[in-house]
């Protein structure tokens, strides 16, 4: 993974800026008293006093309940970290499910690496301020979305993997609560996992084949990051693409449809506006509300791939009867790219999740590379006739 400017400079960049906005709130917290409130943990260290502090050997499609809490209470701290065999972390192969209360579906469900911010099996650093994935290389994961729940909450981690797992190792911070607290808001996260495609005349973005036309005002055939009917708050999303070309993959406009309206409610300029980015941005950048975690390996544009997220802890999206939120993946849809997201938000009640794609469907594509590039290049030399010897920008110069 490539960084164009020292990656400290970043994580000084978000700690000032932690400092900065939200310490007066911090304050204010740890400066009231707190009545009918009790710290508790559930974590994976050794009963017996020896040092062998994880849930040891979990095999393929195992499941194993890492902690189940009697409420009232609101879970406001996990952290957590895996064994795999050698070193690399496998963290999309592993699901975390979260229930609450009474229900036996999950409101929360998700790989467990795309949920913490980090993207196709991968390691790197990522800072926000709900979620991280810390040092070493991204293998602490961490989360301070608080979590209330008024019987029960139970938290599962379920292996897709073909290998076992040496262990995992977690801590599980909640506070007991003398009563539930009013106006409860239930915590939920659901993964999507989309290969879209482009129209049938080609990947026509920024008018580079034709003249671009055609007209989105809807929606239609937009990525699904999020579809849900009650009442809560949309409080954000990571957002990973795999774009297989050198062009932007961010031209299509964020969509957000609020309580059934047919055109959207909340209409963006475009994939980097949404994200409090501009101008088809490529660097690495962490902020504690927005950032872009990962950038393409390759100096080329925005070819390979790319984690962008933006957390509204300050501005969530409300809504009162459903909540849909879309990004054209292109201008009208035109690229075909690989997009994952998770997208968490509050509903008064636990919901069921629409069900997350298959083990099969959500595969990974792989990283389009140099020989790649090259065989687009031998692509261009038949194209136009190997005998004229061609460099590759021939269209710049033909005569139409």
């Amino acid at each position: 993974m490539k960084f164009k400017k020292p990656i400290v400079s970043f994580f000084l960049l978000l700690s000032i800026t932690c400092v900065s906005n939200l310490a007066q709130g911090a304050l204010d917290n740890l400066s009231t008293i707190k009545h009918g409130v009790s710290s508790k943990r559930v974590s994976s260290y050794d009963t017996t006093g020896a040092n062998q502090d994880r849930i040891p050997n979990i095999k393929p499609g195992e499941k194993v309940t890492i902690a189940e809490i009697e409420g009232p209470g609101i879970i406001n701290h996990i952290w957590l970290s895996t064994r795999p065999p050698g070193m690399k972390r496998k963290h999309a192969g592993l699901i975390i499910r979260i229930y609450w209360d009474d229900n036996d579906y999950p409101s929360v469900e998700a790989p467990l690496g795309p949920f913490f911010g980090q993207g196709w099996d991968e390691n790197y650093p990522f800072a926000s301020l709900p979620l991280t994935a810390a040092p070493k290389w991204g293998n602490g994961l961490v989360s301070y979305f608080k979590m209330p729940f008024k019987k029960k909450a139970r938290i599962e981690i379920e292996s897709e993997l073909d290998v076992t797992i040496k262990g995992i190792a977690f801590h599980i911070d909640y506070l007991e609560l003398e009563s539930s607290p009013e106006d409860i808001a239930y915590f939920h996260a659901r993964y999507n996992h989309e290969i879209t495609r482009a129209p049938i005349d080609g990947e026509n973005e920024w008018g580079l084949l034709a003249n671009q036309g055609g007209k989105n005002p809807k929606g239609e055939s937009n990525h699904v990051i999020l579809d849900t009917k009650g009442k809560g708050h949309f409080v954000g999303l990571n957002y990973y693409i795999n774009c297989p070309t050198t062009m932007w993959y961010g031209e299509g406009d964020d969509m957000i449809f609020i309580d059934g309206d047919k055109r959207p409610t909340l209409h963006g300029t475009g994939t980097e506006a949404y994200f409090n980015t501009a101008l088809a941005p490529d660097e690495p950048y962490l902020q504690p509300h927005f950032g872009i975690a990962r950038s393409p390996d390759m100096e080329m544009n925005w070819l390979g791939r790319t984690h962008v997220y933006r957390f509204h802890i300050d501005d969530p999206i409300h809504f009162d009867e459903s909540f849909r939120f879309t990004f054209e993946h292109g201008h009208n849809n035109h690229l075909t790219l690989e997009l994952s997201s998770v997208a968490y938000w509050y509903q008064d009640k636990p919901t069921q999740l629409a069900a997350m794609p298959s083990k099969k469907t959500r595969k990974y594509k792989p990283e389009i590379n140099f020989e790649d590039v090259h065989r687009w290049r031998h692509e261009w030399r038949k194209n136009y006739g190997a005998e004229t010897n061609p460099w590759g920008n021939e269209h710049m110069f033909k005569k139409e």
